[in-house]
C-alpha cells in the first residue's frame, strides 16, 4: 500500500451562495447560533464556538444558490507548495489568489467535477472580543447557547457525475483517505466518503442521479449532543425552516442527522456522533446496491429529494 499523503490538515471553510441573504444570514446567525465574525463586501463571514479561525463559513449574496469553493489547510508552507506542485500536474489548476479574509495566499482549483477549492496555509487564530472571551483557556469562544449552537463546520457533501474519479483525486491529489463508499451491482460507484483526519467524513462525493455537475448536496455543522440536533429540528420547526429529514441515524458514517433548507434553498445538516478512525491503513467498507435500498440504520427510508435536489 502506497504511503499516505499527509501535506492537507482539513477542511477549513465554505462559500455558501444565496440569493436571499438577509433571510439565509438570520437562519444562520439565530437558528444555528453561529456568531458574526466579519462582513465585506457581499459576504458575510461566520463562525461555531470552536472554529480555532476566525470563521467556517463565509456566506455570498449571488443570483443563485450553491458553493462558492471550499478551502483546505495545509499543514505548512512547503506542504502547500507539493500539493499546488500536483494539482498543476493534474491540469485542474487556475492560480494563486492573494487571500481572503483571515487567511494568507490560497491556490485556487476544481475537481474533476468542477467544484471549486482553495488550498492555503497562512491563517489568523480567532482572537475573542470580551463578551466572548470563554472561562474554559482551551476553548476559543464563548458557548453563548443560542440557537442550535453548532461548533464547527464538520463535512461538505457534493454531487457529482463521476463519484470514482472526484475521489480518486482527492485521495491522490490532496491525500484524503477512503473510507467509506457504496458500489452499484454494475461495478460503478455512487457515493465516497473521505477525510483528511480521523474524523469519519470531511468530504463526500454522491453521484448526481440528475447527470449533472457541479452541484453541491449539502454542508453540516456539529453540535456536541444528540439532544441538541433534538433541539435543532424544534428550532427548525417554530422559525419555519423547510425539515427534509427529521432525526435518524445513518448507516454509512453513522452520523445523528436532521436536514433542511435555509432560506437560500441550500440544504444544511445538523450532526453529531460518527467514528474517529484511529487505524492508520484502514481497508475502506463497501456498502452494496441491495444494503443502501434499506434505507437509513434504524430503517428509515430516504426520502427522494435527497437523491435529487441540489444547488
Amino acid at each position: 500500500m502506497a504511503e499516505q499523503l499527509h501535506d492537507v490538515a482539513h477542511i477549513g471553510h465554505a462559500e455558501l451562495l444565496t440569493p436571499k441573504p438577509e433571510e439565509s444570514l438570520r437562519f444562520f446567525e439565530e437558528v444555528l447560533g453561529m456568531e458574526v465574525e466579519a462582513r465585506e463586501g457581499q459576504s458575510v463571514f461566520l463562525r461555531g464556538w470552536g472554529d480555532y479561525q476566525r470563521y467556517s463559513l463565509k456566506l455570498t449574496e449571488a443570483q443563485r444558490a450553491g458553493l462558492g469553493h471550499m478551502a483546505m489547510r495545509a499543514w505548512s508552507a512547503e506542504a502547500l507548495d507539493r500539493r499546488v506542485q500536483a494539482v498543476e500536474a493534474s491540469g485542474r489548476g487556475e492560480g494563486w489568489i492573494d487571500g481572503d479574509l483571515g487567511h494568507g495566499p490560497a491556490y485556487r482549483f476544481t475537481d474533476p467535477d468542477g467544484h471549486p477549492f482553495e488550498l492555503y496555509y497562512e491563517t489568523e487564530k480567532y482572537v475573542p472580543p470580551e463578551h466572548l472571551r470563554p472561562s474554559l483557556k482551551n476553548q476559543p469562544q464563548r458557548y453563548v447557547g443560542r440557537g442550535a449552537a453548532v461548533k464547527r463546520l464538520d463535512h461538505v457533501n457534493l454531487l457529482a457525475l463521476d463519484v470514482e474519479a472526484n475521489r480518486r483525486f482527492a485521495a491522490d491529489v490532496l491525500g484524503f483517505r477512503l473510507y467509506e463508499r457504496i458500489q452499484l451491482d454494475d461495478g460503478s460507484e455512487a457515493g465516497a466518503w473521505m477525510s483528511l483526519s480521523i474524523a469519519a467524513h470531511e468530504l463526500i462525493y454522491v453521484r448526481d442521479a440528475l447527470g449533472q455537475q457541479g452541484r453541491l448536496h449539502h454542508l453540516a455543522f456539529w453540535v456536541d449532543t444528540r439532544e441538541e440536533v433534538l433541539r435543532a429540528a424544534d428550532l427548525f420547526l417554530e422559525s419555519g425552516i423547510e425539515i427534509e429529514a427529521a432525526l435518524s441515524k445513518h448507516a454509512v458514517a453513522q452520523g445523528f442527522f436532521l436536514y433542511g433548507f435555509e432560506p437560500g434553498g441550500n440544504r444544511v445538516e445538523v450532526t453529531h456522533g460518527g467514528y474517529l478512525v484511529y487505524d492508520p491503513d484502514p481497508e475502506p467498507t463497501v456498502w452494496t446496491e441491495a444494503e443502501r435500498a434499506k434505507g437509513q440504520a434504524w430503517g428509515v427510508k430516504t426520502v427522494e429529494s435527497f437523491h435529487t435536489y441540489g444547488t
